[in-house]
């Protein structure tokens, strides 16, 4: 089940939404544990037990460690035992067929492994519980002692699928008590809309695209580059749309998830792109990784080593394939590079420069993260670079005069364009603001209605990061 699309829409989310405000207060964690449960289930029936299982694992440790507080070796013990069960249940579901690819006839049942199917959202769910553990073991939260409070953190269906990754401690007050107001619930169905729109309207719009530029028997270099700001846009879009529709939907139950991104494309570096995309992973990579590991505090030679290990593992977190391990280490050689080498120059460059330099780089990086098959990336990649390209044939300016105007409104939505737009409107007077708030709610309205009769005439409707 996906957000985008008319039985969530206009069926489960208003039957849950009945049910939530409708029942007494005391219900509404029991509705929403007992609808985000059967979310997933309608995607993974037979998964949703693997959830309850590591929950359940995570929250038994979790009492194992309040119980023996004064027992530092015991509990790093059940700390030690609920990593490796987590991960071990991430490294199976997600790497093992990759392992036994990789190894081909070292793994006698390495057909049985290619064919395990990969639980959707099991990187998301995986890192939020390890969070609880591990900040239980570092004494920064509390024991959760309600197993149904517990699981209802972890399955919560606006972000369980594809994050933000929401830590234990970000929400635990909520978990209990959650105060609910007219204006925090009206915010929050606007950003619900706005991530929808975002979604409907350009993300599926581009993949349209993207699809076309991937499965051209022939490219031109015009054309390849234009499939690869495309799909650069569409992911951005994609995922930032998803987590849009995720902290609308938290805010409207009581919730307040911290945000994931923050127009990414408008950064004018590697470091700055990484500050403002997928925050929740780059933070939770920071906090659980990179600082125990020493972080900067033993030397460069180790922090060049703990950038390597943070890098490589972002990169197999998206994926078990190659691609995804290369697309990790690239973005670590360039953070090195800006970090010990030329960043000191790039900081007195013009701004227009910086930022041109960064979207060169994350268009090529995308790139690379968006096809898995070596012979048909290095194509791709020929390509853009004017290696065994096809002539220019006018098709990069055909697809450019069909899709002009999503591309556009894509390049504007991906930059801080509303935000100084919201800054200006409050700046003007209470009656100016009533009427071009007016106008707004008609605008969305319409918009609303055009992207729900997209949602009836299109099968097309992926969700990227689902894969993940």
């Amino acid at each position: 089940m996906v957000f985008s699309s008319l039985f969530f829409l206009f069926f489960y989310f208003v039957l849950f939404l009945g049910l939530y405000f409708g029942l007494p207060q005391k219900c509404r964690n029991w509705v929403l544990l007992v609808f985000s449960l059967v979310f997933y289930a309608w995607g993974e029936p037979v998964y949703v037990f693997l959830m309850l299982g590591m929950t359940f694992s995570d929250y038994c440790l979790g009492l194992l460690m309040a119980k023996n507080d004064a027992r530092p070796g015991r509990r790093k013990v059940f700390l030690i035992l609920s990593v490796v069960i987590d991960l071990s249940c991430l490294a199976f579901f997600k790497y093992a067929g990759f392992i036994a690819g990789n190894f081909g006839m070292l793994i006698p049942s390495n057909a049985f492994f290619r064919k395990i199917a990969l639980p959707i959202g099991i990187s998301f769910f995986t890192f939020q519980t390890m969070s609880y553990t591990i900040d239980l073991y570092k004494r920064e939260v509390e024991v959760e002692r309600n197993y149904g409070e517990y699981l209802m953190y972890v399955s919560m269906f606006p972000q369980l699928i594809a994050g933000p990754i929401v830590r234990y401690k970000t929400v635990k007050q909520e978990l209990h008590r959650r105060v609910i107001t007219w204006d925090k619930a009206v915010d929050g169905g606007l950003r619900f809309i706005y991530g929808l729109l975002k979604k409907v309207l350009l993300a599926n719009r581009l993949g349209m695209l993207w699809d076309e530029a991937k499965a051209a028997a022939s490219l031109s270099t015009g054309f390849a580059w234009v499939g690869a700001v495309t799909f650069t846009l569409q992911l951005y879009l994609d995922f930032s749309a998803y987590s849009d529709m995720a902290i609308g939907l938290g805010q409207i139950l009581g919730f307040n998830f911290n945000e994931n991104f923050k127009y990414p494309l408008s950064a004018d570096s590697v470091t700055d792109f990484w500050r403002k995309w997928h925050i929740s992973l780059s933070s939770w990579f920071r906090d659980y990784v990179y600082i125990p590991l020493g972080g900067n505090r033993r030397g460069v030679p180790r922090q060049i080593l703990n950038l390597a290990i943070v890098w490589t593992l972002t990169g197999l977190w998206h994926g078990a394939s190659w691609n995804y391990v290369i697309w990790g280490v690239y973005y670590g050689v360039l953070l090195c590079l800006e970090k010990f080498v030329y960043g000191k120059y790039l900081e007195k460059a013009p701004k227009l420069l910086r930022h041109l330099y960064l979207l060169f780089i994350v268009v090529v990086g995308f790139t690379v993260f968006a096809i898995e098959d070596f012979g048909r990336l290095s194509a791709y990649l020929g390509a853009m670079f004017g290696i065994n390209a096809a002539p220019a044939a006018g098709n990069a300016l055909f697809y450019l005069q069909n899709y002009g105007f999503v591309l556009a409104a894509s390049a504007i939505v991906s930059l801080p364009v509303f935000p100084a737009l919201k800054s200006r409107f409050e700046g003007l007077k209470a009656g100016t603001r009533k009427v071009l708030g007016t106008v707004y709610a008609c605008v969305v309205g319409l918009l609303f209605v055009v992207a729900a009769s997209y949602m009836v005439a299109d099968t097309y409707n992926p969700f990227l990061y689902f894969r993940f």
